[in-house]
């Protein structure tokens, strides 16, 4: 029997089918939820990229935002919330795909535009750099405000009320601002010190800084608070490590 060239792709693609069945890949990713490159390949007893990834656009997938994009599932699997988001095991998806794409539609869609914590926040993944391509390429809009960007939707008039929303938040948070200075006054050396660069770290950018002004500190001090909360070296108990202070006076017994 001779075969033309369409016969020969039809009895290729049927061999293929038979040799390479997709249910192996719908069984591990029933069985484990998400797959790495390798453990699909595996499965399907193949050593091509291409005929893994053609099985998986049959049955609907996603690759992860985080890791690279190293991990699949498929979309039967994968519970999306509000956001578009899912996660599994810390491995993160989007209904959007990339974190170019997902980070661009919830900027978009946000009610006041995001700053780069907030973000990163949602998405549970460093955003930073995904945030100012974005803005580069003219996909989203970025407005400095108090040393910082507040990213925002590119059509004007979306930006223009994520603007206004942000503006109306800021008489909440100055009242935010004098409970935690209320609340600061309220702490040992040790606790303010670590409240200090607590309020640093979740601030980002410039938040040394801020949190000094804010606490009438040094931003030396906000910094040793900042690094023995990333080390974990914090004084359980104590205020001072020992020998700290002035020096202890002896008390002296009167004569009788």
């Amino acid at each position: 029997m001779t075969l033309d060239n369409s016969g020969l792709r039809r009895h290729v693609h049927i061999m293929n089918t038979i040799r390479f069945p997709a249910d192996r890949l719908v069984s591990l990713l029933q069985d484990q939820r998400i797959a790495t490159m390798p453990e699909l390949k595996e499965a399907l007893g193949t050593s091509v990229t291409y005929t893994v990834l053609r099985k998986l656009s049959a049955l609907g997938y996603r690759s992860s935002y985080s890791h690279c994009g190293a991990y699949y599932t498929l979309d039967a699997i994968a519970q999306f919330d509000e956001l578009g988001l899912w996660s599994h095991r810390e491995v993160y998806f989007s209904r959007h795909g990339t974190l170019l794409n997902t980070a661009e539609v919830l900027v978009t869609r946000s009610p006041a535009g995001y700053w780069v914590p907030e973000l990163e926040a949602v998405v549970h993944v460093a955003a930073k750099d995904a945030l100012h391509d974005l803005a580069q390429a003219g996909r989203l809009f970025r407005r400095e405000w108090e040393g910082r960007y507040l990213y925002c939707a590119l059509d004007r008039t979306r930006r223009q009320e994520q603007w206004a929303a942000r503006q109306a938040q800021r008489g909440a948070e100055d009242d935010i601002q004098a409970a935690k200075a209320l609340f600061f006054s309220l702490l040992d050396e040790q606790q303010r010190r670590l409240y200090a660069g607590l309020e640093s770290l979740q601030r980002g950018r410039g938040g040394q800084q801020r949190a000094a002004q804010l606490f009438g500190l040094d931003v030396d001090t906000v910094a040793r608070g900042e690094s023995e909360l990333l080390s974990g070296q914090i004084l359980r108990g104590r205020v001072r490590k020992p020998g700290g202070g002035r020096p202890a006076v002896e008390k002296k017994r009167p004569k009788s």
